[in-house]
């Protein structure tokens, strides 16, 4: 049994996870932090960081290396008297070592702060945390660095918090592309869930108040010797005890929800449930009608969390199209792809956008009829977020690596009648999965333009297919406003997409690609 802890998780050992006990600090205030603070402790992260097998370290390595140079080049120039630098100490009324977070600095400080959260490790979360704080600390209304926060507080389990956190991102935006409103809904139903059931716990086990408030550990240890030795009913009582305290405690989640876990699995053993090996010892509460009760109530939590409400089952009627349909359905048609770039939104070609048989737009495309064009027939993006999921297309392609992750996305994010025809498994990778280009031939991770792009160059049955405004980010995104601060991220590689379209253009305006 581990001693009192916060809320920062750290690796298990592979007994079976124990509760902990004490109050855990709160975390729900910003916590304010001077940029020179967060970059000391970037410099130093940055040194404790070596070459190994862990890619997500790796990626944070790099991340910092970046956010490390870019300091030390904006330190190097000298600032132009007007306007104000984009990094500069500030004047002698604010402390003397306040450094000001520029425009320059604000991307690569918010990529540390990501790939610190993917790492998922306590001093990685506590860096991540700490960029969060720092950002907010002089741009309150950043809805990234909300978004971080409140990421970073979920993954150590202060829901509480996370939610609040999450409120704020939500006040500041209007195109919720994350899904953030259903992931905090789904918070909220999981907290429901295991109030529910730790309540349903007090309630049969009147006895078990006697030893909520003692210490968790002893006491749940206590209760596994007493379970070891076959004497359930004493070791039910103090089992249970131990969860309340917990509860009462302020736990961080995921430890409350593994200590369930644990309980319920010795419930099933001590029941005799099939499977488990083990003799009924005990009746009455555990019997195999109110277990099923509870781990229902377990279940639910867990779903809610993970997934979120999900409105619709069935995905509103949709009909899957797979790709020998999706060929059918394009055969013969003209086909322009339109990017989500500042050549196009500054443009004035929408009449002739309007004009092809399909317009493709991807992900967070934004619409301006003068300009992109007003209709969106087929609609590619990649599954990691929901921006216009919820506009109105004849086909909507979702992109997606894994698998799993690719259906947990449809499953959450699909917005029943949206659209008329959704791609299957056979459309979800088109690169990987139907050309069968590897890592070893094309070792970025192509963008949704891409996928689509070579998917209709390999299905080559459109007599007519045009890029308009692909100029590769030279011109500037031109997106939603929600999606705007999103950076240009680093995991693909757009030089060599670019060679790959030039090869096979037939011909090339300011304006306009044409492949076919």
């Amino acid at each position: 049994m581990t001693k009192a802890r916060t809320r920062w998780p750290r690796q298990r050992d592979a007994e079976a996870p124990l509760p902990s006990e004490g109050p855990a600090p709160s975390l729900a205030d910003v916590r304010p932090t001077e940029l020179e603070t967060c970059l000391r402790a970037c410099a130093a992260h940055s040194g404790k960081l070596v070459a190994g097998l862990d890619r997500r370290r790796t990626a944070l390595a790099e991340a910092l290396r970046n956010l490390l140079a870019t300091h030390a080049a904006m330190e190097q120039t000298p600032a132009p008297a007007a306007p104000a630098p984009l990094l500069r100490r500030t004047g002698k009324t604010a402390p003397a070592s306040a450094l000001v977070i520029g425009d320059r600095l604000m991307d690569p400080l918010l990529a540390v702060g990501g790939k610190a959260l993917d790492c998922g490790y306590e001093d990685e979360l506590k860096l991540a945390l700490l960029v969060a704080d720092t950002v907010l600390t002089q741009r309150t209304r950043s809805r990234a660095a909300w978004r971080l926060r409140a990421r970073v507080l979920e993954a150590v389990g202060a829901e509480a918090d996370a939610v609040e956190a999450y409120g704020r991102y939500l006040a500041l935006t209007d195109d919720d592309g994350f899904g953030i409103a259903a992931r905090t809904a789904g918070l909220r139903a999981g907290a429901e869930h295991q109030d529910e059931l730790l309540r349903m716990l007090e309630r049969d086990c009147p006895e078990a108040a006697g030893f909520a408030g003692g210490p968790v550990t002893d006491t749940w240890a206590e209760g596994l010797a007493l379970h070891a030795r076959g004497d359930w009913n004493r070791a039910r009582s103090r089992l249970i005890g131990a969860l309340l305290a917990q509860d009462r405690s302020g736990a961080p989640v995921p430890e409350i929800q593994e200590a369930l876990a644990h309980y319920l699995g010795l419930a099933l053993e001590a029941g005799g449930a099939p499977g488990s090996g083990a003799r009924r010892t005990t009746p009455g509460k555990d019997g195999a009608g109110h277990l099923t009760e509870l781990i229902a109530l377990y279940a639910g939590q867990r779903r809610s969390r993970m997934r979120g409400p999900v409105a619709d089952p069935t995905f509103g009627g949709v009909e899957w199209l797979t790709l020998g349909e999706f060929r059918n359905h394009i055969a013969g048609k003209s086909i322009c792809l339109i990017a989500n770039s500042q050549r196009v939104g500054s443009g004035s070609l929408g009449a002739e956008i309007d004009a092809y048989d399909l317009v493709v737009r991807f992900n967070s495309y934004r619409i301006d009829p003068a300009a992109t064009g007003s209709r969106t027939d087929i609609h590619a993006s990649i599954h990691k977020h929901g921006f216009n999921w919820d506009q109105k297309v004849h086909t909507r392609l979702v992109f997606g690596g894994l698998a799993g992750d690719w259906k947990h996305s449809l499953r959450t994010r699909l917005v029943p009648g949206a659209q008329r025809y959704l791609g299957d498994e056979s459309l979800r990778w088109p690169l990987r999965d139907i050309g069968k280009v590897g890592a070893d031939a094309w070792p970025s991770i192509p963008t949704s333009g891409f996928n689509m792009l070579w998917l209709l160059d390999h299905l080559d049955v459109s007599p007519r297919l045009d890029l308009i405004g692909f100029d590769f980010y030279e011109s500037g995104a031109y997106r939603l406003p929600a999606a705007m601060k999103m950076p240009i991220t680093s995991v693909h590689e757009y030089t060599s997409e670019k060679a790959w379209v030039m090869e096979r253009a037939q011909s090339v305006t300011d304006t306009r690609i044409r492949l076919r």
